[in-house]
């Protein structure tokens, strides 16, 4: 009995260890994130705005975003916050999507922007020659464990 209890004990600690790492991880190497200000200023420039919601039908507890998001000819920032985690894909769409299987449909049709590397605000370079236009959603997916985390309809 008291071998098994302390094996239980020992694989509980190490799987609560694991889960902490899994998301500490992302927010430690996190480089820091633009100010107010640098966001403010690429919103004052945005040619089209949106907004990232809690409620959407993936998203829950662990895998959300909130905040207005702008997106100009050269970047699309973030004036919000999105859950911790890894391996975070920010994408266009040419349709709004709020759940796994939706993406998973439509990401031949969509073109991955960039990586999101901070979790309150963030600012990401649009690629030469992409032209937001032709989309109307932003999506922030997690390619690490192929998770929904939000969207955001700017068209």
């Amino acid at each position: 009995m008291t071998k098994t209890l302390l094996a239980f004990t020992h694989i509980a600690a190490g799987a609560t260890g694991f889960a902490l790492g899994i998301y500490l991880l992302p927010i430690l190497t996190a480089p820091p994130a633009p100010s107010k200000a640098e966001v403010t200023a690429q919103a004052a420039a945005a040619r089209y705005t949106g907004r990232f919601v809690r409620n959407l039908k993936d998203s829950d507890a662990l895998h959300w975003g909130e905040g207005t998001i702008s997106i100009t000819a050269n970047t699309i920032a973030l004036d919000g916050e999105v859950a911790p985690g890894p391996a975070y894909k920010l994408y266009l769409s040419p349709q709004f999507v709020e759940t796994e299987a939706d993406f998973l449909r439509l990401k031949p049709q969509m073109v991955r922007v960039g990586d999101v590397q901070t979790f309150k605000n963030f600012i990401v370079a649009v690629p030469a020659g992409l032209d937001p236009a032709q989309f109307n959603t932003v999506i922030i997916w997690c390619e690490a464990f192929s998770q929904f985390i939000t969207a955001a309809q700017y068209r």
